[in-house]
């Protein structure tokens, strides 16, 4: 069995929520992390720093100077640089217990599918819709939990999908092809730090659903408004004309997913 450092992990070691069980059940969990803006840069190094034995990064940009205020990881001297590339470093440095490995370019449905049904749970810090409905799609098809969130101005947002039973809602199921929300919020205003306050939750998310802990927002969209400081968090009902987790399509692919596990 592996030994867990006591010293570097002891405020979980006493947590009775994770303990050296739950640490080393942290060690063997796999997590795909798709964008590494905003969200990703808190999220991606709250778990490499809490433990999470294997890390998969992807994005295809590169730093550019307008993202230094929220992305926290990147410095000046990365500007130009590829946003994986400089993770990876960041987040070895950190800890160089987890694997990190880099997919520095934009999958398409088949690679991005392989790469979600490889790991255990995956986040989406993407800043654009069609990606995160093509990781909705797989994480569906794959059964994997999906852990999304969005920032822009100042309000953020953060849902958790286990996808762990065909009668629970997906990503998809809160939007539709019309909805005004489909905008890219590429390029909006934001305030840093409620970047950095999703991404926490993200990470915060993530490592519930790797010790097997209960969240409250299972199946429910948290809503932040960091004018006010308030929040609050709704149930996400199951479309029943959903295309990607209902009807006739949805069952296939879960059947198809069940022959190949």
């Amino acid at each position: 069995m592996t030994a867990v450092d006591p010293v570097r992990y002891s405020r979980h070691l006493a947590l009775p929520q994770v303990g050296a069980d739950g640490q080393r059940r942290l060690e063997r969990s796999s997590v795909l992390v798709v964008g590494l803006g905003g969200l990703g840069s808190v999220a991606s190094l709250y778990l490499a720093n809490a433990g999470v034995g294997h890390l998969v990064i992807n994005d295809f940009d590169r730093v550019d100077a307008t993202n230094l205020p929220r992305q926290i990881l990147f410095r000046e001297t990365d500007v130009g640089e590829y946003k994986t590339h400089a993770t990876a470093e960041r987040l070895r440095a950190a800890n160089p217990a987890p694997r990190v490995n880099v997919l520095n370019r934009r999958l398409d449905a088949d690679e991005l599918r392989d790469a979600v049904g490889a790991c255990g749970l995956v986040l989406d810090c993407t800043d654009n819709f069609p990606t995160r409905l093509q990781l909705n799609a797989a994480c569906v098809a794959t059964r994997r939990p999906l852990v999304t969130g969005a920032a822009i101005r100042l309000e953020g947002q953060v849902a958790v999908f286990p996808n762990d039973d065909t009668a629970g809602p997906c990503y998809r199921c809160l939007y539709s092809d019309e909805d005004e929300n489909f905008a890219n919020c590429a390029g909006q205003g934001i305030l840093a730090p409620v970047a950095g306050t999703i991404g926490a939750l993200l990470a915060t998310e993530a490592l519930k659903l790797l010790l097997g802990l209960e969240s409250g927002l299972r199946n429910r969209l948290w809503a932040y408004d960091a004018l006010s400081g308030a929040t609050r968090s709704v149930a996400i009902r199951k479309s029943p004309d959903c295309p990607v987790c209902a009807g006739p399509a949805a069952g296939a692919a879960s059947a198809a997913t069940d022959r190949r596990e």
